[in-house]
């Protein structure tokens, strides 16, 4: 059983459809090079349709500056920050703590030397997310782009940890077989096309992680 995230949220009815979902997590994505990419008018419209009771909202960030950050907290008062650029653990420890809420660090894979270097975060962030390494600066997920999940069986991860990159309401019960991932998340695999999240498929999503 698998605890879903639900990242790329672009309208008010796609957090009222994670939270009837289920999902533990909503994403928003501040990233202007992003189809996913949110201005912080419809950040505020998403996040006051929060529910005490609902899916905590993510805000994912690349190499943001604290001014970005202050911009961010103002506009939707995120439960997590997601950093997904190349930020250092010294500076991800910074934000965590002028900020004063957890990180979600974002680690790019394409060999099990990646994941080993993922230590380097343990005392700086709270919990680690697994993502395919696209090889482009501008997008550094959301893609859709897969790693080998087997990298992950027999690591040994200081921290709790998440599952990204390439999943699908058809892989995610093989991905979390062959993972043990207690959390994953998704976002092209439940859309139409990018930004245009399917309701439905965010439903059979997050049941079939449920079900593991």
């Amino acid at each position: 059983m698998a605890k879903a995230k639900i990242c790329g949220l672009t309208k008010a009815a796609d957090y009222t459809a994670c939270a009837d979902a289920g999902a533990a997590f909503a994403g928003l994505v501040f990233h202007q090079r992003s189809p996913r990419h949110l201005q912080h008018e419809t950040a505020a419209a998403i996040a006051d349709m929060r529910l005490s009771n609902g899916p905590e909202i993510v805000a994912l960030c690349v190499a943001p500056d604290d001014n970005k950050l202050t911009d961010i907290m103002a506009a939707c008062k995120p439960d997590w920050l997601q950093l997904h650029g190349h930020e250092c653990p010294e500076r991800c420890a910074e934000i965590r703590q002028k900020f004063a809420l957890p990180i979600l660090k974002a680690i790019s894979v394409k060999s099990a030397d990646d994941i080993k270097a993922a230590n380097a975060f343990r005392d700086s962030v709270d919990m680690l997310l697994f993502d395919a390494a696209t090889g482009n600066p501008d997008m550094p997920g959301g893609t859709g782009s897969q790693f080998d999940w087997s990298l992950l069986a027999s690591a040994d991860i200081p921290l709790p940890w998440m599952l990204a990159g390439g999943l699908t309401c058809s892989n995610i019960q093989k991905a979390i077989q062959q993972t043990a991932a207690q959390f994953v998340d998704v976002s092209s695999g439940v859309e139409t096309k990018p930004g245009f999240k399917d309701h439905q498929a965010i439903k059979r999503f997050v049941s079939a992680a449920e079900l593991g």
